[in-house]
């Protein structure tokens, strides 16, 4: 009798990250995976512990992905603006996994080599050296809260995303001028939450780039 087949953390990493890519995580569990292989629970569990270590290891995938061929070019803000595309460009192509980076950060090569360069770019700054601790996690809460955002808009299907465009219509241009008189106001200029992301984001991080350059000596 044969036995069943032996996967690899990496082949059970790829059938992982294709689930969440197509699915919702809040739904993703090992038994699905498990099933989704055509083995048990309790063979997966010989390359992750539980859940959270197995979506962690997910997370870092992308984290390596978007680290994989980076070079430091330029000064510390351009080095992390190139360092932030590259995140936001990687978890939008996969923007299921922005809310499981979130959620579970990772622990992985991926998050380290992310770790490391903008500690070192934040170092080329010529900040003191107590002050970077602080502004590293000023800008990767930023940076987090960017993406997994812009995440959330990404995953929407087509009719999903019409639908909220019609319910922000009805929201702004039929809003009361008696009782949102500012909102009536300004009605026909404000724009959905999903315009102008890229502009949006870029802007966002050169304000907290520029807020940590003005604590430069």
């Amino acid at each position: 009798m044969t036995g069943r087949r032996r996967w690899s953390t990496e082949e059970i990493l790829d059938t992982a990250v294709e689930m969440l890519r197509t699915g919702d995580a809040g739904s993703f569990s090992v038994r699905r995976l498990a099933a989704a292989l055509g083995t048990d629970s309790s063979s997966l569990y010989r390359h992750f512990r539980n859940k959270t270590e197995l979506l962690r290891a997910v997370a870092d995938r992308i984290l390596l992905a978007a680290m994989d061929g980076y070079r430091p070019e330029g000064d510390w803000k351009q080095r992390i603006t190139a360092l932030a595309l590259r995140l936001r460009e990687a978890f939008g192509e996969h923007p299921q996994l922005a809310a499981v980076w979130g959620r579970y950060g990772s622990g992985g090569t991926g998050s380290r080599l992310l770790m490391e360069e903008l500690l070192q770019a934040l170092r080329a700054s010529s900040l003191p050296d107590a002050e970077i601790p602080l502004r590293y996690h000023r800008i990767v809460v930023v940076l987090a809260a960017l993406i997994t955002s812009e995440a959330g808009i990404g995953s929407l299907t087509s009719d999903e995303y019409e639908q909220a465009m019609e319910q922000f219509r009805v929201a702004v241009l039929g809003a009361d001028p008696e009782r949102f008189p500012a909102l009536a106001h300004y009605a026909r200029d404000i724009r959905p939450l999903g315009a102008d992301r890229r502009a949006a984001f870029e802007e966002t991080l050169a304000a907290q780039l520029a807020h940590t350059e003005a604590r430069l000596p």
